[in-house]
Order: structure tokens, then sequence, then C-alpha cells
């Protein structure tokens, strides 16, 4: 998989701004991406030594409707929480460029 399309966005919500002070940043991640290549897309996006990384599948939210009919709320997507090593931090806004 191209490490361009691994990572979409950081997840900034509470409790993942609570858990960046222990190292642990969250990101939603492309579908089909593994571990290995979020760790790669992480150390190549950000600079940084990645130490584990935990994925998430969440489901999609649906309501029924009438007769059996299905409204999707909320689609399915993937999360990927990423440790890096002690001492090292990741800002969101910074990208490490690199031109390989």
């Amino acid at each position: 998989m191209e490490l361009t399309t691994v990572l979409i966005a950081p997840v900034i919500t509470e409790k993942s701004s609570m858990a960046q002070s222990q190292g642990k940043y969250t990101f939603r991640v492309h579908s089909r991406a593994t571990k290995v290549d979020v760790q790669k897309a992480v150390e190549t996006a950000y600079g940084v030594t990645v130490d584990s990384v935990n994925i998430i599948k969440t489901l999609k939210k649906v309501r029924l409707v009438g007769r059996g009919r299905e409204i999707t709320k909320r689609p399915a997507s993937k999360k990927a929480v990423v440790t890096v090593k002690s001492g090292q931090t990741i800002d969101f806004n910074k990208l490490k460029i690199s031109n390989k």
C-alpha cells in the first residue's frame, strides 16, 4: 500500500488528547492498512520512532426506518493508536517532507 494514502487524519478528541501525554497518538487510517503500513507512514511523515501500533475497527452505525429499511448514520472506519518512543512527540501541523 502506498504510504501517502495510509494516514487519513489525526483523531483529536478529549480522550486522545489525554493519551498524547503518554506518547500515544490516534489516526484514522485506510480500511486496508496494516500495522506495518501505519508504522512506516508515521515514521516517514513525522520523523519519529514508533514503538507499537494498535488497530481498532469501528462498525457502521445504522438505524432502522419503516419496514426494515436501514439508514447509515456513520460509515465503518479504522483507527490506529500509535505509541512513539519516550521523549519524542508528534506535531500534527508539521509534516516531515522527504524527496524520495
